[in-house]
């Protein structure tokens, strides 16, 4: 059937409630909403933005200054997401609605090239999938990326990509284009090589195959590729078998640098969610899991220990000088996970000049 003929309707006034259609939800913009049988069981809210560029806050100590998220919510339904939380903005659940009930912001582009064609525009790097993936499914569908790329690097502003997503793969000529107009970074996000715990945990994202042959493809083009091995799951990926799977697999495929960290159980969303998985799929490390996780953050003795594992794995393999740049301080709990790698971000400042920069005045420099 076609798109176009999937619109869910408001429903009549005098329409008996058990008969009603499904109503359009008061989102800001809303032109309307569309299931299709090609995804089922999700719904996309197709609204029009007043503005796509986010500023990211200074607290923050992330090494870029704006994001774009085309799309809230994700397909991907990644168990463990961080960016759960988030939905409840917009008066959705962070469980099963982050999974199914997808903000797809049409007009991104045209409003993107609004925005940076302002006087006022600095043309600081723009940093997208920081949020929820845009290289998720619909983007097969709504095509947001080429429009975003474009617009990015015909005004000069440098960009990074995030994802999970081997959709990506479709634009590796425009981000060729685009890296002789700006410098460009690129992440892939792959943290296990067990296909069937990825299925299980993050189903709607292609398989760990699928992403290292991704890797391959981009460093085989000419462009960077890091990798963000997170999150590290506390007895289903941090043994070393695992481990030592993760990062030969990363080395083979051509990956310039990788970050990894334990995974990070954000109240509000992400932990309950993730919990409730554990508790329903591996019930022998529920109460473990509680007890490891008091709060956000494993304990700090596990973190000690799996940060020792990872700088093995990384020697190992060749990763042990492949480490980007860090927003972190040099107490923050968060350690490795605050590193960017290698090719994610763009390198928008004389080679070496990060390298002598301490974590604290890196953050300075992006």
């Amino acid at each position: 059937m076609r798109w176009d003929a999937q619109a869910l309707m408001q429903p009549l006034a005098n329409t008996a409630a058990g008969d009603a259609a499904p109503a359009l939800l008061p989102l800001a913009g809303l032109v309307r909403s569309v299931t299709t049988p090609e995804f089922a069981g999700i719904t996309f809210h197709e609204v029009t933005a007043k503005s796509v560029l986010n500023k990211v806050p200074a607290s923050s100590r992330m090494p870029f200054e704006w994001t774009i998220n085309p799309y809230r919510g994700c397909s991907h339904a990644c168990v463990y997401c961080f960016a759960r939380k988030t939905h409840t903005y917009l008066d959705f659940d962070a469980g099963r609605d982050f999974d199914s009930q997808v903000v797809v912001k049409v007009n991104a582009a045209e409003v993107l090239r609004k925005e940076l064609a302002k006087p006022s525009w600095g043309r600081h790097q723009v940093a997208l999938g920081t949020n929820t993936d845009p290289y998720q499914r619909a983007e097969g569908r709504y095509r947001l990326m080429p429009g975003i790329i474009n617009a990015l690097a015909e005004s000069g502003t440098p960009l990074s990509i995030l994802t999970k997503g081997t959709l990506l793969a479709r634009d590796i000529p425009l981000l060729k284009s685009a890296a002789t107009q700006v410098p460009v970074g690129i992440g892939i996000s792959l943290a296990m090589t067990d296909e069937a715990l990825s299925e299980a945990i993050e189903p709607g994202t292609p398989g760990p195959r699928a992403r290292l042959k991704l890797v391959s493809r981009l460093r085989d083009a000419g462009l960077p590729c890091g990798v963000m091995a997170m999150p590290i799951l506390p007895w289903l990926t941090d043994s070393d078998e695992a481990l030592d799977s993760l990062f030969a697999s990363l080395a083979s495929a051509g990956a310039t640098g990788v970050t990894a960290g334990a995974l990070y159980l954000k109240p509000g969303g992400t932990r309950e969610w993730f919990m409730k998985w554990v508790a329903a799929n591996h019930p022998e490390l529920a109460g473990r899991y509680r007890r490891l996780y008091a709060g956000s953050y494993a304990s700090k003795e596990y973190r000690a220990w799996l940060a020792g594992r990872v700088r093995y794995f990384k020697a190992r393999y060749g990763f042990s000088d492949s480490s980007g740049f860090s927003h972190r301080d040099l107490d923050d709990p968060r350690g490795e996970e605050a590193e960017y790698p290698a090719g994610i971000i763009p390198a928008t400042i004389p080679a070496g000049a990060a390298a002598s920069a301490t974590p604290a005045t890196q953050a300075t420099l992006f």
